[in-house]
């Protein structure tokens, strides 16, 4: 017996197809990301964020990438150019950097990963040369808003599918 996948089925099924021929799906709970055209020089496997579309594009190669909303960071806070990706965390701590300690001085010295308030939710993807990382959030509310001191912050969700599907070395690009 055949059956008839439904229409609402066809678009998920073709968005997984693509990333497993780019060699980028990994089984997660759900498929977080969408896979859209995307045009950028930037090589496979990278990471482009676009901070005023408020994106996160894995390049997948093909004109392609897998895109995820992301908070970025507020005026003032913003930055652009090119970084790796240094370590992958699960369930990091988090230690208040010094611009945000000096705005926050009533906070802990560290919040202990998994902890209801440790804003780094449940994955960190740090950053070389300064104090950034791609994070999970406690805030999902936050995804889709310029409301950061410089970290892209993405859905507990997204960054534990961005989390699988990248390793660390893997070049990140922060274009306005």
């Amino acid at each position: 017996m055949v059956k008839r996948l439904s229409p609402d089925a066809i678009p998920l099924l073709s968005t997984a197809l693509v990333a497993a021929a780019a060699g980028l799906f990994f089984a997660t709970s759900a498929f977080a990301g969408k896979v859209v055209a995307f045009k950028s020089d930037v090589a496979r496997g990278s990471i482009v964020v676009r901070t005023n579309e408020r994106q996160l594009y894995l390049v997948i190669g093909g004109e392609r990438a897998i895109r995820y909303p992301v908070g970025v960071g507020r005026a003032g806070r913003q930055w652009v150019g090119t970084s790796l990706i240094k370590g992958k965390y699960l369930s990091p701590n988090w230690a208040p950097p010094p611009a945000i300690r000096r705005d926050r001085p009533d906070l802990p010295d560290i919040i202990a990963g998994g902890a209801p308030n440790n804003p780094m939710g449940v994955a960190a993807l740090t950053l070389s040369g300064g104090n950034y990382a791609i994070h999970g959030t406690n805030a999902p509310n936050s995804i889709g808003r310029f409301v950061s001191y410089g970290c892209i912050r993405m859905s507990n969700e997204d960054i534990t599918d961005l989390y699988k599907r990248i390793r660390v070395g893997t070049r990140v690009v922060v274009e306005r």
